[in-house]
């Protein structure tokens, strides 16, 4: 498609894909190579999806890699900008919250007594170690915050909040790098492009070791460290977004690396979701993912709680989703084994069914399969047939496991109307003016005012028809 990627869909995806790579990659935590594609050797799209959970960890829970980096956003909005002795007494508090898990690093200086402004410091004097990856892991909130300020200010930004917990100057610049990589990424230009002039913004005596593994020819293989250290994880991550053809493909490579999984997919995440958009992130990955911050109240963070968010720290207004009550349409069985309805028709069905959203939820489901796509109802989908091709191929999965699928969008016409219609023209070999007859005369709510839909399903169409003379 021709449509230039909306900003806000880059900046959903670097907070909700660096969420998600944290709670993807965390069951493979410090496990050998190759572990995740052993146990997921093709997408995992039915009830049970690779967000599988394991250890501490529920399936979909973030780890202290986005714990903090909830800090670091709640800080930056609350604060209106950086004030590092706010943000070091959040990470405080939260380490004497005990969560599960914390960095050596990190827990030293945070549990050290010392102010801000000299515990890392302190002790990087004391120990001469201060290169962990700990920092790196929790910046992209702040990479989107002062995108818009250009590259020095970010890159000055990554530096001070850094120096917080990591007193090494060149974990600093991993963070300043990647903060200009982002900021880029999210302009709508290439990071991988940007990276020479990243390093020319970066501190003489560090340039030359940041080049060797930021480098095209530079592998995972040529790491001289574990990735627990700063140097190889942004390797790492750049290494995958560089191989990777999409999201997906990119976290299968960063967490099939090993080690320190949770933190590489991470960053990698962050920087994958910027570069294909919130609609690049598959829904059954970015529906699961959730997590508390301990020491910060009970709150559970979702999806719909990091879209709002990532859209503060871009300086735009957090929306209310709530719609409150409305009267409820469905469910009804439009198709064999598919139902259709309307947001309140499906948040009160039979939590039985495994629900397709193609809305702004408000409140979770009590369901137990539900994934949540990222589509609107407008021309500015930047990569609707990827977004739809994700629901089709879920839905496919799930209702050859036996289970009853309910699509529902707000109002339950035009892009359910468009789910149900691809459907058809997928699994049913239909045209598309079949395909719209057959769900118009069983489901009266039908919308068809969005010619961007219908487009996409003549492109399906073709696609289909491509595959089935091969």
């Amino acid at each position: 498609m021709a449509t230039r990627m909306h900003r806000a869909h880059r900046v959903a995806g670097a907070l909700v894909g660096s969420a998600v790579g944290d709670a993807l990659g965390a069951p493979f935590e410090f496990g050998p190579p190759g572990r995740f594609s052993a146990r997921f050797p093709s997408p995992a799209r039915g009830a049970r999806t690779e967000m599988c959970g394991g250890g501490p960890w529920e399936p979909g829970e973030f780890t202290d890699d986005t714990q903090m980096a909830l800090l670091v956003a709640s800080s930056l909005v609350d604060r209106d900008g950086l004030d590092e002795a706010d943000l070091f007494d959040r990470f405080r508090a939260w380490a004497e919250a005990d969560p599960k898990d914390v960095g050596i690093q990190t827990r030293a200086v945070l549990g050290s007594g010392q102010p801000w402004d000299v515990a890392a410091t302190e002790h990087f004097r004391r120990t001469g170690r201060a290169a962990g990856n700990g920092s790196l892991m929790r910046t992209t909130p702040a990479a989107i915050r002062f995108s818009r300020d250009g590259r020095d200010v970010t890159m000055d930004a990554a530096r001070r909040i850094s120096a917080l917990t990591h007193g090494d100057p060149s974990t600093g610049e991993g963070c300043a790098i990647f903060h200009e990589l982002m900021r880029v990424a999210l302009d709508g230009g290439d990071p991988l492009a940007a990276i020479p002039s990243a390093l020319e913004a970066c501190a003489d005596e560090h340039r030359d070791r940041w080049a060797t593994v930021l480098a095209p020819e530079w592998t995972p293989a040529d790491v001289t460290e574990s990735n627990g250290a700063v140097w190889p994880t942004l390797g790492q991550a750049v290494w995958a977004l560089r191989n990777g053809r999409d999201f997906a493909d990119v976290m299968r490579l960063v967490i099939d690396l090993g080690g320190d999984t949770d933190t590489v997919a991470a960053v990698a995440g962050g920087l994958a979701g910027a570069v294909f958009g919130m609609g690049g992130i598959p829904s059954r990955w970015a529906s699961a993912v959730h997590g508390r911050v301990p020491g910060h109240g009970e709150k559970v963070w979702r999806l719909a709680d990091l879209q709002q968010l990532a859209t503060a720290l871009d300086g735009g207004v957090q929306q209310n989703y709530d719609p409150g009550v409305i009267p409820r349409i469905g469910p009804t069985e439009v198709l064999p084994g598919i139902w259709a309805g309307n947001l309140d028709g499906a948040r009160h069905s039979d939590e039985d069914f495994a629900v397709i959203s193609l809305c702004r939820l408000g409140e979770p489901f009590p369901h137990q399969v539900h994934r949540m796509a990222y589509i609107a109802d407008n021309d500015h989908n930047a990569d609707l047939d990827v977004m739809l091709a994700d629901v089709l191929d879920d839905m496919k999965a799930l209702h050859d496991e036996g289970l009853r699928l309910l699509v529902h969008c707000h109002g339950g016409a035009s892009r359910t109307g468009l789910v149900l219609r691809g459907w058809l023209v997928r699994e049913k070999g239909m045209s598309v003016e079949e395909a719209t007859a057959h769900v118009a005369e069983r489901w009266p709510h039908l919308g068809l005012w969005n010619d961007s839909f219908t487009a996409a399903l003549e492109r399906l169409a073709a696609r289909s028809d491509d595959e089935g003379q091969r």
